[in-house]
């Protein structure tokens, strides 16, 4: 059986920061991560989506860390094919003359291979410090399945190894009927994990969740079925609280995933004034009853 390891989406939201989950005396960037990972052992690196880290800062999450401690670090918009604002581009890689938000095709070749060298080297120093857990691949929405769309993924990839990479697929083609069992057929040829996603249903955006692991690594994000999915803002649309039953019913099949899987990933995504980190304390206590063992702050479940 694989171990199991529980954690959130993020450690810094601002909503978080309001909560009160962090006591008042830990009030600096390096403390509060010191304090998430006494709690958790993974959480997931939301912030690199949005702009690429420079080492310095991947060094500080490092040194403020435990070993054993893993970090999921997503990766940026821009590479995944989602609209991105050219100011979140270092400034040496702007193109000139660039609209306000920018795809890789207003990027030569020359500097998009030399954003994905500085991704990289953000990324080596909690690489070498055994504390990468996965690239997480997240495809927008409107990426439809088809011959182009897989060489894409496969592409981008290749661009991460020897990382281990996850990819979350979030349009309803990869799943439907048949088509379910080629996209995990294609993720197991290239030895790349299914991000698994609790999601309300319904929506166009929605996707199946399916806890089928494709690789050594397991990922479940779990977003909430808030009712405001599609009308809210993001704050609205991850406020969601999971019921006991919910969490009970998720300890389960994160079991049987964990039989299938060398390691799994489950994160929550409900940041929201706390509340991913309230529901992962939760589940990770059902998670270590369920295994015979008291839940151990900041250790794998």
């Amino acid at each position: 059986m694989g171990v199991i390891r529980v954690g959130t989406s993020s450690w810094a939201d601002q909503s978080l920061l309001r909560s009160g989950w962090y006591p008042r005396s830990v009030n600096t960037p390096a403390g509060r991560l010191r304090w998430y990972a006494e709690h958790f052992p993974l959480v997931e690196v939301d912030t690199s989506y949005y702009a690429v880290p420079v080492p310095e800062t991947t060094v500080g999450w490092v040194d403020a860390t435990p070993d054993g401690f893993t970090f999921d670090v997503k990766a940026f918009s821009l590479f995944t094919g989602h609209p991105t604002p050219v100011a979140a581009l270092p400034r040496d890689l702007r193109p000139a003359g660039a609209p306000s938000r920018i795809r890789r095709r207003d990027l030569t070749a020359g500097a998009y291979d030399e954003l994905w060298a500085r991704f990289r080297a953000a990324l080596d120093p909690i690489a070498a410090a055994g504390k990468l857990g996965a690239v997480l691949l997240q495809f927008p929405p409107w990426l439809v399945r088809g011959a182009a769309a897989e060489r894409r993924i496969v592409e981008l990839a290749e661009r991460c190894r020897p990382w281990r990479v996850a990819v979350e697929l979030r349009h309803g083609s990869w799943f439907d009927g048949r088509a379910a069992l080629d996209t995990l057929d294609l993720l197991r040829a290239h030895d790349l994990s299914l991000v698994c996603v609790d999601m309300p249903q319904g929506h166009p955006s929605s996707v199946p969740p399916i806890p089928v692991a494709t690789a050594e690594l397991a990922v479940v994000r779990f977003h909430g079925h808030s009712d405001a999915w599609t009308t809210g803002d993001k704050e609205e649309k991850f406020r969601y609280a999971y019921g006991d039953g919910e969490l009970r019913h998720w300890s389960t099949l994160l079991t049987e995933l964990a039989d299938q899987a060398g390691e799994l990933h489950a994160l929550f995504n409900t940041c929201c004034a706390g509340q991913a980190q309230r529901d992962a304390e939760r589940l990770s206590g059902l998670l270590a009853a369920g295994r015979g063992r008291p839940a151990a702050a900041g250790a794998a479940s």
